[in-house]
């Protein structure tokens, strides 16, 4: 049985299957949000908040997989801004963030604004994967 995909999630589909994920009905409503739009920064509950203000039916715990996956598949990063808050970003390429204390924007900078001069070799058996900066601002 072949499945028919809403015209509205069609990018959104190819996008899941370039990746190697299935195409279920959670995943396409999350990522025709969440890639819809341009690069954004989404919580889990963020997400869930808006899936739900679409009319999506879905568990926070379903959103928690989806990202998850997306992010195993290389569709999107994680950004753990403290122990209790991780941001999931759309935008992969090289680059820092500002992190509004208050408000709990994030908000990129581009990799060249930003200078590491000097890092610490890494440990025997291990290999820098990459260096995420995150500028704290009082707001």
């Amino acid at each position: 049985m072949v499945k028919t995909i809403e015209p509205r999630f069609e990018a959104a589909a190819e996008q899941l299957r370039t990746a190697g994920l299935r195409t279920t009905r959670q995943r396409l409503v999350l990522a025709e949000i969440l890639f819809g739009q341009g690069h954004r920064h989404v919580t889990a509950e963020s997400l869930f908040t808006e899936a739900a203000e679409r009319g999506a039916r879905l568990s926070l715990a379903t959103v928690y997989n989806c990202l998850h996956q997306f992010t195993a598949a290389g569709l999107l990063r994680i950004v753990t801004v403290d122990a209790g808050r991780a941001y999931f970003d759309t935008n992969l390429s090289p680059h820092h963030h500002f992190y509004y204390e208050r408000s709990g924007e994030l908000r990129d900078i581009p990799e060249a604004e930003v200078a590491v001069s000097r890092l610490p070799a890494a440990p025997a058996g291990a290999k820098i994967a990459r260096v995420d900066v995150i500028l704290r601002l009082e707001d």
